[in-house]
This record gives C-alpha cells, structure tokens and sequence, in this order.
C-alpha cells in the first residue's frame, strides 16, 4: 500500500484508546495506528519502533496461539513521509474528543502499524461495494472467580462488571447502570444471550458501537456522548434486513429489526470460522464455578416469575466468545491471590533491576513467551519463576477481559453464498460475515497494584451501598455449579 500517494483528506478520525489513535482511509479497506504521548514526552523513533513491534509480536505469537489465525489481525509496521504524517494530524485534531486531547498523536517518527479495517468483511471482495453493517462488542469478563484466594463471598456471586456499574455510576461516568450481564452473553444459551444483547442496546456505554459503511450510527463516541435512539438505529438496520421496505411497518418496525439485528448477532458469535484440530488443544480441569451472576436482571426476572432453575447451554469450542473466555480464564488466582506474586516479583527486580529484560517482562513476545503461559500449575513453590508466570498469565486475562468483538455483515444474494463463506441467515435476508477480535495489546506489567486497589473499591463499594439494600433471600435462590474448564489452543 502506497500512503505516501494518497491524500491526507481520504483518511478520518477512526477513534483512540489511550496509548494509540487510529484512522482509516475512506475507500481502501486498512486503518493506521498510531502512538500517542503527553505532550512534552515524546519518545525517540527507536521507541516507537520498539512499543509498535511489541504489539505486533504479541498479537502474532501470543494472542494467535489463544484466538486463532482467522480472528486476530496483528498487521504490519510502516514508515510514512512525516509531511503526510503531520497534515493528517492538522486534520483530524478538530474530530478528536476533548477528553482525549491531553495527548499528541506521534507525528515525529513516521512509524504506524497498517491494520484491515474490521468494519469491514475480510476476504469478501463483493463487500467493498456493498453496504456493511458492522457491530462492534467489549464482552469484558465472563466468569465468577473460583479462586480460593478469594476474600469476599460476594465475588463468588456477583460478577465484576454488575459490581462495578454501581461504582461507575457514583462516580459520574454513566448516568444509570446497565442490566447487561457478561455471563448471560457468555452462557451459550439463546434466551440469556438476546436479553444480553438487548440490554446492551439499551445501554451501551463503551461496550457496544454499530457502524453503517465504516460510520457511527449507534453507540458512544466518548465516556458521555451516547446515541440510543432505537427508531433511528431501525430506520439504517432497515434496508439490510427487509430490503423490499413494505413487509415490516407500524408499531412493531423498531421492535421487529431489532429483534433481527439480535437475532444475527447471536448467530454470529455462536459461529466458528476458525478450527483447531483435537490434537491441537490441551484441557485442563480448573475448578468448579457458577456460570451466572447474582445480579443479572436475567436471574432476577427468573426469579419474578417463580423460576428458580438456570439454564446454560454452553458455548461451541470453536466459536470466538469460547476462545476468548479460555483465555479470560488464565486469572486462576484472581487479583487478589495473584498480588502477592505480583510482590514477590518485584522485590526481586528491586535486588536484581538487570533480570528485567531476562524475565520478557517488556518483550519480546516471542514463541519462548508463549510457551511459558502454557504452565498451568498453581501450587506455589515459593520462586521467582512461579510467581512470573501467574503475573503473565495474569496479564494475558486482563487483555483477553478487555478485548473487543467486530462482527462484519454484508448483504448476499444466495447465489453468491458459497461453502468457502461464512454466511447468516435473517428472516427475509442473508450475509456473509467475518468475526474478529481487536483491543489486544498486553495490559501493562504496572498496572497490577492499580488492578488490585480498584478491586477493592468496587467490592467494598457494592458491599456497603448495594448488597445492603438487596432482598437478603436472593444469595440462596441460585444452587447450581457447573465444571469450568481450561483448553489453551496451539495453532
């Protein structure tokens, strides 16, 4: 791909996380990364190189070996001409949020990583000049810890991300909680999955944005500025899933495609586009956890109804949510078993700051790495090594907990629908589709002691503001344990 050629005006602000900003070009199907930095603190172009091909390497070694060959997209690093660099930052600085403000974009070294444009089908030429539907998902964490380390009964019963709604809401950064509950998303059962999704639609936050031709059209471009106007979200779902526009009218339009759009989804995540052979995997027993939440308004409406009996179909191996909830689950000791570890670690980089390079805490993430998560053992024998490898495990599950889902649409006559694509089916329509995961750069190593404060915060928070107020009979309606377990994939 020539960029040097291409006029700074055929890219658009695509959005940013906070070590990175991204863009993507209007025609072509790539977006470039780039890095940010506080202003004052750029780094030097060796920097930059080095963090750019550390992110790679970890989506190619590590994150691939999780995920599967057809879901990560790692991409490639490339140099452009600083001129082109520094109009494209001209431009797109006024479509920035002003909370994102307090960093630069890199517009010194010339370095960006190339990636596919995930709102976008991959390997389906027919789609670039068709209309895409593209929904893009932040599942966060789809277990209850079953650590033994566990200090508070209430992390066995409640998940992390009902807890923390609460903390977030007091805190001002959404207005009311979400009744969306990861482990209904994650159980593999239809009914838990679409009262998941339509609670997200509901309540999107930063875990759910729909993009019509690479646009926003439904979601939150930053913490507060929130679109949910289902009639209006209906209006552009519309055309792709009644495309003659007469079978569906009244009252029930919005509901109806909604319901469509769900249904989809559904389908999608359930899919598997990506195989691994038998004698690829390695299972191994964990423990035995719940596979719900307490405080899921799944549960709580079962319980209305005089249903105290929760169903959890389970998630096919091969389908993406399964991938990544094995990953998730590299957390074997939670936050707070794992703390200690963290402790022992750097004590020991205190005595020895040399080792820092030997133990890969900063890279590289190579095969070596890799194959250093594959120890699943948690009997602590008190070394160093131990201790590193839960950290990294650890560090792994933080990723996989804070990844995003992209799910590709595109519209498809049946003739068109071959064996070679993967394709869905609406009521009156069909789509090829492709399934990607990004947001998968390693959570960083420094991290951990904030992870471990805010750990508490959210506990004791919910504690003492939520649980208190709860029907204290609703902790015994729920019985049910099931076997977790852990399949690491080697592809």
């Amino acid at each position: 791909m020539e960029v040097e050629k291409m006029d700074e005006n055929e890219w658009k602000y695509h959005g940013e996380g906070n070590q990175s900003l991204v863009v993507s070009h209007c025609q072509r199907c790539v977006v470039l990364r780039f890095l940010k930095s506080p202003p004052n603190q750029n780094k030097t172009s060796e920097e930059i190189l080095h963090h750019l091909q550390n992110i790679v390497d970890f989506g190619k070694h590590v994150m691939k070996q999780f995920f599967g060959e057809n879901y990560v997209h790692h991409g490639e690093i490339i140099q452009l001409p600083l001129d082109f660099v520094r109009q494209l930052c001209l431009k797109i600085q006024p479509e920035r949020p002003e909370c994102r403000c307090d960093k630069d974009m890199d517009t010194r070294s010339g370095f960006a990583m190339c990636l596919p444009n995930l709102t976008r089908p991959q390997s389906n030429r027919l789609a670039e000049h068709r209309p895409i539907l593209c929904i893009e998902i932040k599942p966060k964490c789809g277990f209850i810890p079953f650590s033994s380390h566990v200090s508070q009964e209430i992390k066995h019963k409640v998940c992390r991300y009902c807890m923390h709604q609460h903390l977030k809401v007091a805190n001002g950064k959404w207005k009311r909680p979400s009744k969306y509950c990861p482990l209904d998303l994650f159980s593999g059962n239809k009914q838990r999955m679409h009262f998941a999704l339509k609670s997200l639609l509901q309540e999107a936050q930063n875990n759910l944005k729909i993009f019509k031709n690479g646009e926003l059209i439904y979601g939150c471009k930053d913490d507060q500025d929130c679109v949910s106007d289902w009639n209006e979200l209906a209006r552009h779902l519309k055309p792709f899933f009644f495309p003659s526009n007469g079978l569906v009218s009244g009252p029930h339009c919005t509901r109806t495609v909604v319901k469509e759009l769900i249904q989809v989804i559904t389908m999608t995540l359930l899919s598997s586009t990506d195989t691994c052979r038998a004698g690829d995997m390695k299972t191994v027993p964990v423990s035995q956890g719940r596979s719900y939440c307490e405080a899921s308004a799944f549960n709580k409406e079962l319980v209305r109804n005089g249903k105290h009996k929760l169903e959890s179909s389970g998630l096919p191996r091969g389908c993406l949510l399964y991938k990544t909830l094995q990953a998730q689950m590299l957390d074997m000791l939670d936050i707070e078993g794992l703390y200690p570890l963290y402790s022992r670690v750097e004590q020991y980089l205190e005595e020895f700051p040399e080792e820092r390079s030997t133990l890969q805490i900063d890279g590289p993430y190579n095969e070596a790495f890799y194959e250093k998560l594959l120890d699943l053992s948690t009997e602590d024998d008190g070394t160093v090594a131990f201790a590193l490898t839960k950290v990294q495990q650890y560090r792994i599950a933080m990723t996989a907990k804070d990844c995003s889902i992209m799910i590709a649409l595109s519209p498809c006559l049946q003739d068109e629908c071959s064996e070679q694509r993967s394709v869905v089916l609406a009521s009156k329509s069909r789509f090829t589709f492709s399934v990607s995961v990004l947001d998968l750069d390693l959570k960083p190593y420094e991290s951990i002691p904030h992870q471990y404060k805010l750990d508490g915060e959210i506990v004791n928070y919910y504690l003492k503001n939520v649980q208190a107020k709860d029907d204290p009979v609703m902790s015994n309606l729920f019985k049910e344990n099931e076997d977790c377990t852990l399949v690491l994939h080697k592809v």
